[in-house]
């Protein structure tokens, strides 16, 4: 009994307090608005209802900041959504920013080759495809026969030989490495001249060998290896690597090399086909830079280039034919004048002789004697 009466009690006093608030917040409402005018401005009034000001107050502080409280967070969360994209948009940005660069690089290496090698027409291509069981035997290029490329094509980068194509399709075709132990090139140390064959092996996938190397013969670590051209598949003069190691074979009369490849396997990615090979020129001879003060005679061989310039741009004289030597049984060149006829009653004199040019005047002769000639018609015997 006594419990349900505390809860009737508690009940009325939270009415009462609510209805107290209520009226309160009512008066303090409709006085700020003007619309109610409190008889009670007295002190006493003003100083009771300072709580219920406050409170007042403090409850639309709260309910203000609480709404700021919302919108900034709201704001937050749409600021962090952009940023969140922005974050990965630059991401992806800065990966394709990275494989330019790096394919920037790659392409200006095989475009230095291109550009030095002269005596190859290269057909750039990319690697598209390998196979996971022969990873280190067969790759896939981009480049086929409607580009110029054709079966026994040698594939190379910047750095070295990479291999052979095999197959060849419209659109792509298939290149076999020298890294194949069924391939096989033709090699020559640079420096001794010691020839051999570069084959595969399946111990060291990575590192082919150099066999058919006698025992004799001059190759140390560190030797670089070329191109023999023998063959007709692999132009002459291509780089394949370096000696990392001599061995002996074992049968004992023959040692052999590993290579250290030029061209990087396992990186491979852009590559280029020879199509057409040629010698190339011969670079122009340059004499040698002189060390200034020990010249033999500066004055005279600038003198000398001097003059050879000038003789260089004189035009060539024009050639006199000399004329032919006559003697003195020939008859006188046209432009000597005739002897006239003797007349008529006189003597007949021996003719005179054609004058002799001076170029070429006969040698002197014994005086032979002349026969008598007839005279003109008319004249004394």
């Amino acid at each position: 009994m006594s419990r349900v009466r505390r809860e009737g009690e508690s009940g009325r006093t939270a009415w009462l307090l609510i209805f107290i608030t209520v009226s309160v917040f009512c008066i303090v409402f409709f006085a700020a608005r003007g619309r109610f005018t409190t008889p009670f401005s007295s002190p006493a009034v003003i100083t009771l209802l300072a709580p219920f000001q406050r409170a007042a107050a403090w409850a639309g502080d709260q309910v203000k900041g609480l709404m700021a409280n919302v919108s900034d967070v709201l704001t937050v969360h749409q600021q962090n959504q952009m940023l969140r994209s922005e974050v990965e948009q630059l991401r992806v940005q800065n990966v394709k920013a990275n494989e330019y660069a790096a394919e920037n690089i790659r392409l200006r290496e095989l475009l230095g080759y291109t550009q030095a090698a002269t005596q190859f027409d290269l057909v750039m291509a990319r690697v598209i495809g390998r196979e996971p069981s022969t990873w280190t035997r067969m790759v896939v290029i981009d480049r086929g026969t409607q580009h110029g490329v054709q079966k026994n094509m040698a594939v190379v980068t910047a750095r070295g030989l990479v291999g052979v194509v095999t197959e060849a399709g419209p659109i792509s075709s298939k290149v076999q490495l020298i890294l194949d132990p069924r391939a096989a090139a033709g090699a020559l140390v640079q420096r001794s001249r010691v020839a051999g064959v570069v084959k595969g092996t399946p111990d060291d996938a990575m590192h082919p060998r150099m066999m058919n190397v006698p025992k004799n013969q001059d190759m140390a670590v560190g030797d670089i290896l070329v191109t023999s051209g023998f063959g007709g598949i692999y132009p002459k003069g291509i780089m394949i690597g370096t000696v990392s190691a001599v061995k002996n074979d074992s049968s004992g009369l023959l040692h052999y090399a590993v290579i250290e490849t030029a061209a990087d396997f396992q990186r491979l990615e852009d590559v280029a086909v020879i199509t057409a090979s040629r010698e190339a020129p011969p670079e122009p001879l340059q004499p040698p830079m002189q060390t200034p003060g020990t010249e033999t005679d500066p004055k005279a061989a600038l003198a000398a280039q001097e003059e050879a310039a000038r003789r260089a741009a004189q035009p060539p004289a024009p050639t006199v034919p000399a004329p032919a030597p006559t003697t003195a049984n020939q008859a006188a060149p046209a432009t000597t004048a005739p002897t006239p006829p003797p007349a008529a009653g006189m003597d007949q004199q021996q003719p005179a002789q054609a004058p002799v040019p001076a170029q070429a005047q006969p040698q002197p002769q014994p005086p032979q004697q002349q026969a008598p000639t007839n005279a003109a018609p008319g004249a004394k015997r």
